[in-house]
């Protein structure tokens, strides 16, 4: 049985998600104050690991990792409480990516095998 639509839901979520912590590096330095090596380092870092991890998704084990950048952007809330909102928000989405997903796979298998 195939993975292919929680695979494909969950890339969408982390791949919207990196656009979005990549913009909070300019609101982390310009509006927080954070040193701008910090910033980029944790902001781009993150990013970066969210676009890796869609790309790994093949792997069981990239879905842990889906988790940790969901933890690490609710971490980024920390310096700026908008990143709380945008952690909870992508992580709910990281969630229902994987609930839905293997919801929709699990009816496509039954559709495909009626016996």
């Amino acid at each position: 049985m195939g993975r292919a639509d929680v695979r494909a839901m969950a890339a969408a979520v982390l791949t919207f998600e990196a656009i979005v912590i990549g913009l909070s590096v300019p609101v982390l330095i310009q509006v927080v104050g954070i040193d701008p090596t910090t910033a980029v380092a944790a902001g781009l870092g993150l990013a970066l690991l969210a676009v890796i991890t869609a790309g790994l998704l093949r792997y069981r084990w990239a879905y842990a990792l889906g988790w940790a950048v969901q933890v690490g952007a609710l971490a980024l809330g920390f310096w700026t409480w908008a990143m709380f909102v945008v952690g909870v928000l992508f992580g709910g989405l990281w969630a229902l990516a994987i609930v839905l997903g293997g919801r929709v796979d699990d009816l496509k298998a039954q559709r495909a095998d009626p016996a």
